[in-house]
């Protein structure tokens, strides 16, 4: 019988090793598994390579993990913005490596990854310092980027509603970059909100389907610091 869901975050992530490529899904605090990212920070991997949207907000989940020295470097497209001074002051001090990738291109090397694909080109950063060093080519007239897939070791992505299979829904905006997680990594770990029985969910409606998860780990709902769920 098939059952991948755990009985906490740290049997979940108990096997987590040093070294290890960790795609984390979120777009700021919207879909930010911070039970997860918090669970990896207590069970203490280090020398990791961060792939998320963002570079942390504040000083919570993230960010958390940044500073906890666990991190040697982060994949992202948006480093910097108004909260993000934990990535600041590392990246100024030298103690953190930063790969600056659009956020289309991160997506799609993502979802590269879980579909097999050995390498596409892209046209975004064409002509650009972040073009410099890859291989270009002209299309039917127009210029790309050759961009590799990022695979993960791990995925930590933040669902709505899950089954026992690892069947996935996600909460509106809060999908964001977890599909493409979920896809790319050997092992996924997903938190939901709702456990359901086979069957419940309408196939249909499924957006992550259990072949691309290991295990599920029910979590309350919390209020998150940019709104979130209201009680």
């Amino acid at each position: 019988m098939i059952n991948k869901i755990a009985d906490s975050v740290a049997e979940a992530l108990a096997g987590v090793q040093d070294g290890a490529t960790v795609l984390i899904g979120g777009f700021g605090t919207s879909g930010n598994p911070i039970e997860l990212i918090n669970g990896l920070i207590a069970q203490g991997a280090r020398d990791l390579t961060v792939v998320n949207n963002n570079a942390g907000n504040g000083d919570a989940g993230l960010a958390a993990l940044l500073k906890s020295g666990q991190v040697r470097k982060i994949i992202c497209s948006f480093p910097r913005q108004v909260d993000s001074y934990v990535f600041d002051e590392l990246y100024r001090s030298g103690k953190i490596e930063l790969e600056l990738v659009p956020q289309g291109n991160l997506a799609e090397r993502m979802r590269a990854a879980g579909a097999g694909i050995g390498a596409f080109f892209c046209p975004t950063a064409y002509g650009t310092q972040l073009a410099e060093g890859k291989e270009t080519r002209e299309i039917n007239g127009k210029h790309y980027v050759l961009e590799y897939p990022i695979y993960g070791d791990v995925a930590l992505v933040k669902a709505e509603k899950g089954d026992r299979w690892g069947n996935l829904t996600y909460r509106m905006s809060a999908r964001n970059f977890g599909p493409v997680c979920a896809m790319a990594a050997k092992y996924t770990v997903a938190t939901v909100h709702e456990l359901v029985e086979l069957g419940e969910m309408d196939p249909e409606a499924v957006v992550t389907p259990g072949i691309y998860v290991s295990k599920v780990v029910q979590v309350p709902r919390v209020a998150t610091q940019a709104g979130g769920f209201k009680q």
